[in-house]
């Protein structure tokens, strides 16, 4: 990793990522949608077998896939799965808003309520590593919120099977239909709707520069969370911290991509490469060591500052994805954080925590967009319409309010509305 002190670094330079371009692929992307959106499922299959050398005949999983998926899956993993998804459960079932009202004036009533969209996709990731994770974070929320048809798209195997865990994780979650697809086609296809697979409301989850590509494009006919990108962490310490501890954050971060960030900053110079040290002789005998060696290499960054508010600054100015605070004080550090995706404080809450199994949601934004955006949440797949009820007393009084400002725009049936009901 390289180490660099705050006084010489470009701040705004330093800590840019190692974001991903779509505009490099969208020329692309959008001519695998409108081949989805013209020719439905003839096209999802053409690019499965062009892109994943699978050829598939049966795009929807079926019920006897995944009981059979139970049989052959471990069962301390079954356990595992089923623990990760109460937790998460719990912790989304708290994410509900509250309907409510309140009487803005005498006579004027206004409320807003809660109502959970129709349809929702899940996209989960199937290329360098399957993930379980994914399906429990992003299908328990959706329905948590109520949400009445939720599917799941993901990449198939060599031999046109879906995993065994996320089959079981799928089913765990609650999804109502999985479907053997993934990459650019499965946005199109859930974007716009096949013979085999009906169009939904919104696309969530993570995947590669293609499907971010295509939920960017597909926008607009479709909701999306957020754009996300390589991830990435970045750890807040002082001289309290553990070195060992923070090499192996490091590593696990690194391990996800050849893309991924992974930052320190501490006003520690002895914690600083101590840490160095640790990642160095644990990244030799890591099982992913050449994508962590890459990761490090080109987004690895150790900055050394000669104080907390300076390590604060420069994390609100990153706004990272995953966010360590081990400090002392790291409750009050947390008061100074304005922008991070998801936070773990103190010794002993790794990112992975996070990851799997605590109940918070892993579908974060990357690449800055903590400066914007929140995580993935129940709220995510939640309608929030308003409501009013409004007396003739109390038109009447709200009319010396709205008829001059309707009248003054030019509106003078929007005035009208109220003088008739007078």
């Amino acid at each position: 990793m390289e180490i660099l002190r705050c006084n010489e670094i470009n701040l705004k330079e330093t800590v840019k990522r190692s974001e991903q371009d779509v505009n490099n692929v969208l020329a692309n992307v959008n001519d695998i949608l409108n081949n989805v959106r013209e020719n439905g499922d003839e096209s999802v299959k053409d690019y499965t077998e062009k892109f994943d050398n699978v050829t598939i005949d049966e795009l929807k999983v079926s019920d006897e896939e995944i009981k059979k998926a139970y049989d052959t899956i471990d069962e301390s993993l079954v356990v595992a799965l089923r623990q990760a998804g109460e937790n998460i459960r719990k912790f989304h079932e708290r994410q509900v808003p509250e309907e409510w009202k309140i009487e803005v004036m005498p006579g004027i009533t206004a409320g807003q309520i809660v109502r959970p969209l129709n349809s929702v996709g899940c996209y989960i990731p199937g290329g360098r590593a399957a993930y379980p994770s994914s399906i429990l974070m992003t299908v328990i929320p959706a329905k948590i919120a109520g949400v009445k048809r939720v599917v799941c798209v993901t990449p198939p195997q060599k031999e046109g099977e879906i995993l065994d865990a996320i089959l079981v994780a799928a089913d765990i979650a609650g999804a109502d239909e999985i479907y053997k697809v993934g990459g650019a086609q499965a946005i199109g296809a859930l974007a716009y709707g096949t013979q085999s697979i009906p169009k939904v409301d919104k696309i969530v989850g993570p995947g590669n520069i293609f499907v971010t590509a295509a939920k960017k494009l597909v926008y607009g006919e479709v909701d999306i969370e957020f754009p996300a990108g390589p991830s990435e962490v970045l750890i807040l310490a002082d001289s309290t911290s553990n070195p060992e501890f923070l090499a192996t954050d490091i590593l696990a971060q690194a391990e996800h991509d050849p893309n991924a960030s992974c930052f320190l900053v501490t006003n520690d110079e002895k914690l600083a490469f101590k840490t160095n040290e640790y990642v160095k002789e644990f990244s030799k005998n890591a099982a992913r060591h050449e994508i962590i060696e890459e990761s490090l290499s080109k987004n690895g960054k150790i900055i050394i500052t000669e104080t907390i508010d300076e390590a604060i600054d420069i994390t609100n100015e990153y706004a990272p994805e995953h966010l360590i605070i081990s400090t002392e004080n790291d409750s009050e550090i947390l008061n100074e954080i304005n922008n991070a995706g998801s936070i773990f404080l103190g010794l002993y809450s790794p990112v992975a925590a996070g990851d799997y199994g605590s109940g918070t949601n892993h579908v974060l934004p990357t690449g800055g967009g903590a400066k914007m955006y929140s995580g993935l949440s129940t709220e995510a797949f939640i309608k929030k319409p308003t409501v009013q009820k409004i007396t003739q007393d109390g038109l009447r009084e709200l009319s010396k309010t709205s008829v001059p400002i309707a009248e003054y725009e030019g509106f003078f049936a929007h005035a009208n509305s109220f003088k008739i009901r007078k």
